[in-house]
């Protein structure tokens, strides 16, 4: 499970989303980016960008709306005669963080519709 200890300690401060970006950036490997890709078919081991769409206080929870740009690839063959090169496609998910503010605990969920 995901913990975002140093962002739950960064609440209520101005560097709460700065704290927050990093941490997730750090843990990449946690959040549900292969069920995110639109584009591609395996996600590839870059540095994710983490944009924070929204943060809501629900007394016992911080929820966050987040948008997470990174990047995948489509497997191929890699064939000697595969005309088709490897690279880098970007991708673009959202995820809906809750952070438990006492344990720092988070549930991830991946949104289906950005646009909502």
């Amino acid at each position: 499970m995901l913990r975002l200890d140093k962002a739950r300690l960064a609440w209520g401060m101005p560097e709460f989303e700065a704290v927050l970006k990093q941490e997730l950036a750090r843990q990449a490997a946690l959040l549900p980016l292969q069920q995110g890709l639109s584009s591609s078919s395996y996600v590839v081991d870059t540095p994710i960008t983490v944009v924070i769409n929204r943060v809501t206080d629900l007394g016992n929870a911080i929820h966050v709306r987040a948008g997470i740009f990174y990047q995948g690839v489509i497997g191929g063959c890699s064939c000697a005669d595969d005309p088709s090169p490897v690279s880098e496609i970007d991708e673009y998910c959202e995820v809906l963080l809750e952070i438990d503010k006492e344990t720092a605990a988070t549930a991830v969920a991946l949104v289906m519709d950005a646009a909502g």
